[in-house]
């Protein structure tokens, strides 16, 4: 059975660069990268195809960790977007049965980030995006990223919604008080990383952005970064807010989900309950929650899903998601 991994992470020294030398960077993020996660990042040759064939993980679909590009500026997000996605490209070129790419953006210019997706698509063979939220404090609804979201409607692609590190007031406000270690991981990978991503998803429904451009599909990773476990509370939304559809048919309709690495039965039998097999998508979240002996191969083929089902989340689903990518351009 094909494994099609669909967040599966890279970063280049020049954009680590880029991130030391500005004021924002990694918003403190930074040692959780390091040691072999570090090494793991940099490495788009032998040793990736080394542990993805220990994994038994067929293609990794590449995207640059977080935050990405977002909070860089202007112009240097802009060469460097160029620079990373003719890399990408070229690694894909190069070993076109284990790889393909996603996107990586300068968010900090909308419309182009917008002409670059659709660059990156046509030109380059890539199939969709990752972005990391907000940039800096312009949320993703902002009527900014509209040029974005109809060139990914129009091209057919898939957005994913990556979390990154909520805002310093958030930050301060919520998840301090302890030690600078133990309040960048609460606020970070112990959960306000994964609130921020769901938040983002849900702003789009309630800015109209999917009643505007119906066919925008949307990844969450970790099994729909929270906001999944609580749809019937979202739904109630609907008493304040106009929208074209109930609130859980967006999640229906708009939404694809994946593990990122979280092997959890019970999240994947919520997810299947709110969008049903047909848009759940097997993703290992490399090289962070890497671990040997092939956890993401034994757990679909130990899970409840039926064999046909099992198919569409190892590789099947995301292959009809992005096979009709670039068509429309």
């Amino acid at each position: 059975m094909k494994l099609i991994g669909v967040e599966e992470h890279f970063v280049t020294p020049t954009i680590r660069a880029a991130w030391a030398a500005s004021a924002i960077g990694q918003e403190g993020t930074g040692s959780f990268d390091q040691g072999d996660v570090e090494a793991r990042l940099e490495d788009l040759g032998a040793q990736r195809l080394a542990l993805m064939d220990e994994g038994g993980v067929d293609v990794q679909v590449l995207s640059v960790t977080t935050p990405a590009l977002h909070n860089l500026e202007a112009d240097e997000s802009t060469r460097l977007a160029r620079e990373t996605n003719d890399l990408v490209a070229a690694v894909v070129a190069k070993h076109p049965t284990r790889f393909q790419g996603f996107a990586t953006l300068p968010t900090a210019s909308p419309a182009v980030a917008a002409a670059e997706l659709e660059r990156g698509v046509t030109h380059l063979g890539l199939v969709g995006s990752m972005l990391c939220g907000r940039t800096r404090d312009k949320h993703l609804d902002h009527p900014d990223f509209l040029p974005l979201f109809e060139t990914a409607a129009r091209l057919r692609v898939p957005l994913t919604i990556h979390p990154q590190i909520p805002q310093r007031a958030v930050k301060e406000a919520l998840y301090s008080g302890f030690s600078e270690q133990i309040d960048t991981a609460f606020a970070a990978f112990g959960l306000g990383w994964h609130y921020e991503a769901g938040i983002e998803f849900v702003r789009l429904i309630l800015a109209g952005v999917f009643d505007k451009y119906p066919g925008l599909q949307i990844i969450l990773g970790h099994w729909g970064e929270i906001v999944l476990f609580y749809l019937e509370r979202l739904g109630s939304l609907a008493r304040v807010v106009k929208l074209d559809r109930p609130v859980a048919d967006y999640f229906k309709h708009n939404l694809y989900v994946t593990p990122s690495g979280m092997w959890s039965s019970a999240y994947m039998q919520r997810a299947l309950e709110i969008v049903g097999p047909e848009r759940i998508l097997f993703s290992t979240d490399y090289p962070y929650q890497y671990r040997p002996g092939k956890p993401g191969r034994t757990f679909v083929e130990e899970c409840s899903l039926s064999p046909e089902q099992k198919e569409l989340f190892a590789h099947g689903n995301w292959e009809k998601l992005v096979g009709k990518a670039g068509q429309n351009a």
